[in-house]
């Protein structure tokens, strides 16, 4: 166990999807993509995620093109998600 976690089943994470039904589950992974009205407000909204991680000490990576932010959640030390994974989607959603 790590401190964010032990590593989750790919069958748990999918049992965990339904907390957070907008973002896609990969193999080690979830994401989302979001679409924004120009990439000022895509930066912005990428800042206020940043200040989120911070506070839990998990941090998403973060692809920002034109007017998109695609958010990837995986926990690196553990090589896959963990219950801080879908805890950070879920905050991150209540941010929109």
């Amino acid at each position: 166990m790590t401190e964010h976690g032990e590593l989750l089943s790919q069958q748990k994470a999918a049992e965990l999807m339904a907390s957070v039904p907008d973002w896609t589950l990969g193999e080690d992974v979830i994401s989302r993509e979001l679409r924004f009205e120009n990439i000022r407000e895509a930066m912005a909204f990428a800042e206020r995620v940043v200040d989120l991680a911070e506070e839990q000490d998990h941090h998403p990576d973060i692809y920002i093109s034109i007017n998109y932010l695609t958010l990837v959640l995986s926990t690196h030390k553990v090589g896959g998600l963990t219950q801080s994974d879908f805890t950070l989607a879920a905050a991150i959603d209540r941010l929109l």
